[in-house]
């Protein structure tokens, strides 16, 4: 018993010399760029709140900053908006250092039914949010458009200022990408890589017309074999007509939609590349270690 107690004891210590991260974990709060931040739709139940939570993980935080989203929200960052709109896709925004770049988990899929982390991660980038961890939920299914209200509100109560202009064509993007994967039958990761060559091609070719801007959509829907209707292709001509005239960075906007899975591999953190043969090793002691136990 006492060799099995030690032998036991010696596995600890070996996982949590090779994953320190799981001995101790980061509690400490980021007095730089502040606590995560819940925002909660106004129309959900209390019931629902707790749900939300519980799938966001605010349990795993030291501390959290929580604020409700509404239907003023709405008419806050997006021209036109209904304030009245019910509010229930909520979202925790956890705040990163310049250059992390964004990293977007949808934790409640079948409860976001039309927006996907891509899309999620093309219109927030349009709206000028850049490096933060973003987790969206919902109690029960929705399509998923109030999260991103939700957001815009969470990074100006961070400290940020948000242009109106750009979280209105953003709203807009989102509205135009879930039309085309409800109404064309367009693929969703499709929609996504399409808006994203479009704004690629607008930050390398630098048109400086609407004629240019809707030969470079014709291109890319050509390039990537999709299909629309001459009122859908319009729609796309003139979303991205205002992207253009936006001020945007769209060369850094792209390398941070090419750069979202080496986020993610960075945030996790990459495994020693003899990690494998340790464990092997490690375990191929231990088992001589056990059949030593009964000879």
């Amino acid at each position: 018993m006492r060799k099995l107690l030690m032998t036991a004891s010696a596995m600890l210590l070996f996982i949590g010399m090779l994953f320190p991260g799981l001995a101790k974990a980061d509690t400490a709060i980021d007095e730089k760029l502040g606590v995560p931040i819940v925002v909660l739709g106004a129309n959900l139940t209390d019931a629902e709140k707790e749900s939300v939570k519980q799938s966001l993980k605010v349990d795993k935080d030291t501390e959290i900053e929580e604020i409700i989203v509404d239907g003023k929200d709405l008419v806050n960052y997006i021209k036109d908006g209904n304030s009245q709109a019910r509010m229930y896709s909520s979202a925790k925004i956890t705040r990163q250092d310049a250059g992390k770049g964004l990293v977007i988990k949808i934790v409640t899929p079948d409860n976001i039914t039309q927006v996907t982390n891509e899309m999620y991660a093309t219109a927030m980038l349009t709206a000028g949010i850049e490096d933060a961890i973003v987790e969206v939920a919902a109690p029960k299914p929705v399509t998923g458009h109030s999260a991103l209200v939700g957001i815009y509100k969470a990074y100006e109560v961070s400290g940020e200022t948000l242009d109106t202009e750009r979280t209105d064509v953003a709203n807009d993007e989102l509205n135009l990408a879930t039309k085309f994967a409800k109404d064309s039958g367009i693929d969703q990761d499709k929609v996504a890589e399409l808006l994203t060559e479009i704004k690629k091609a607008i930050a390398d070719q630098n048109p400086a017309t609407k004629e240019e801007v809707e030969k470079i959509v014709n291109e890319q829907l050509k390039k990537l074999n999709i299909e629309l209707s001459d009122a859908d292709r319009q729609l796309l001509v003139d979303l991205m007509d205002r992207i253009r005239n936006l001020d945007i960075d769209f060369g850094k906007l792209s390398d941070q939609l090419s750069d979202m899975a080496a986020t993610i591999k960075e945030k996790i953190g990459e495994i020693d590349p003899g990690f494998w043969d340790k464990v092997k090793q490690f375990f191929e002691n231990l088992m001589d270690s056990i059949k030593s136990w009964f000879n």
